[in-house]
């Protein structure tokens, strides 16, 4: 099994920036967490839907939802299972709850994402 575990969720104030962390982990040498290819992460605000926010495969190719295009970054540690998202400019619709998700196969698509953390409120004040 894998568990993805975020940090870094907190206040800010519009404008300013924050940096979300999610690191995934197993059994020493658990084939899932190895097989990880796609990271990344959904928001969901009160009474919306989620949406996807950002993704990155093992090979560094990026995915941004067109709200946080050109605002936040996404990267990832493959050494260290570790996917962070960087927000800057932040706005007060970026407050939401975010989670970390990522799967074994190339879609960011949350219906083929078996793995989530708990979530990370952001909440971005005026």
């Amino acid at each position: 099994q894998v568990q993805l575990v975020e940090s870094g969720g907190g206040l800010v104030q519009a404008g300013g920036s924050l940096r979300l962390s999610c690191a995934a982990s197993g059994s020493i040498g658990s084939i899932n967490v190895m097989s990880i290819y796609v990271m990344g992460w959904y928001r969901q605000a009160p009474g919306k839907q989620p949406e996807l926010v950002a993704g990155i495969t093992r090979g560094g190719i990026t995915n941004y939802g067109d709200s946080v295009k050109g605002r936040f970054t996404i990267s990832r540690d493959n050494a260290k299972n570790t996917v962070y998202l960087q927000m800057s400019s932040l706005k007060r619709e970026d407050t939401a709850v975010y989670y970390c998700t990522a799967g074994n196969g190339v879609s960011l698509s949350s219906s083929y994402l078996p793995y989530w953390g708990q979530g990370t409120q952001v909440t971005v004040s005026s």
